[in-house]
């Protein structure tokens, strides 16, 4: 027998046996020397880390509700640590928040003081949900972050790029709010309020506690509202909605809207109402201006900036021209309460 005739015997296998599945050590071997068929490599393991081809990132159900708890806790602990920091600015920060209470007391013609009602009032306020509120307003881009951190491993790589134009925009825009109704909503629906009884023999007698609890209200709602272009952005970068489907049940959403400042506004009328409802239209339609620079952007069209930039300009040049016609002719003054220009 040749020797290729004895190899090719000696490798033969009785008919019925099954040959032995192949080890780690001879695939090892035979990619090492050259011989056999490398096998093809193992497929990789599914589970938390791991990205598509777009790069979106997949986890399962238990591993979303553990990085929900994990981005919870450092959301409590970003407000936490902004409290104990409050705590240290607690004479000021209330000096700020009595302000409204006091200008509506002696616009009036009452007396600018705020009473106590139970002896653990004042210390519960000042000492404790005063500085929760501030560590609110302080802690929200951290917060906003959090948030952000939680939603992203559901987006596309690329628009993972809006992180920091979120964070900046969503935390601004609270703040804003809450500077809106500090300034101007509260200031001047807590002068309507107080003002409601002078002439009929009514004292008004403000609690600290009653007074803070609408002060929170306020702005803590007004604060949300102003998110609402921020909210368009996003159902629009996760293809809920679309610019042209929000234009066109635009109705809808405005009724929403003036019912919504129906319930935020501490007051009644309708001029007050109008203060809530006007700023909170005007912020649907730039969540509207936003989500369709996403779409253009998406479809890698520009917007046109030049032209659009022109008619910007002049409306507020036009604006400047009426502010300043107001102060040279009509002899208004600008002040840092509503309604901002006075004589």
């Amino acid at each position: 027998m040749s020797s290729s005739e004895h190899a090719k015997g000696a490798g033969a296998l009785p008919s019925g046996v099954a040959p032995a599945p192949v080890t780690a050590i001879e695939k090892l071997r035979h990619r090492l020397g050259g011989g056999g068929v490398t096998p093809p490599p193992p497929p990789p393991p599914s589970g938390a880390g791991e990205d598509d081809e777009d790069g979106m990132l997949r986890m399962s159900f238990l591993e979303h509700l553990e990085e929900l708890r994990s981005r919870l806790i450092k959301c409590l602990v970003g407000i936490a640590v902004a409290a104990v920091v409050s705590l240290l600015f607690t004479d000021p920060l209330w000096t700020f928040v009595k302000q409204p209470a006091i200008s509506a007391l002696k616009n009036n013609g009452y007396v600018p003081n705020l009473a106590q009602i139970e002896p653990m009032e004042t210390f519960n306020v000042i000492w404790f949900k005063l500085p929760i509120l501030c560590a609110i307003f302080l802690a929200s881009p951290w917060v906003l972050y959090q948030v952000w951190a939680f939603i992203s491993p559901g987006l596309y790589r690329r628009e993972r790029r809006w992180a920091a134009p979120f964070i900046l925009t969503a935390a601004g825009l609270f703040i804003l709010g809450g500077l809106f109704g500090y300034f101007v909503a509260f200031r001047f629906g807590l002068t309507f309020l107080l003002g409601i009884g002078k002439g009929k023999d009514v004292i008004p007698m403000v609690s600290v506690s009653h007074y803070f609890d609408l002060f929170v209200d306020v702005m803590l709602g007004v604060g949300l509202v102003f998110e609402l272009p921020v909210i368009i952005f996003f159902l629009t970068l996760l293809r809920i909605v679309t610019p042209s489907f929000l234009v066109r049940h635009s109705r809808y959403a405005i009724l929403i809207i003036f019912i919504a400042a129906a319930i935020v506004t501490p007051t009644p009328d309708i001029f007050n109402m109008m203060l809530f409802a006007v700023p909170m239209c005007l912020l649907f339609y730039v969540g509207i201006f936003a989500g369709y620079l996403l779409v253009l952007h998406r479809e890698h069209r520009r917007f046109p900036w030049r032209k659009a930039l022109p008619v910007g300009l002049g409306v507020l040049l036009l604006l400047m021209g009426v502010l300043y016609l107001a102060i040279t002719k009509y002899g208004l003054k600008i002040v840092l309460r509503w309604p901002f220009l006075t004589h």
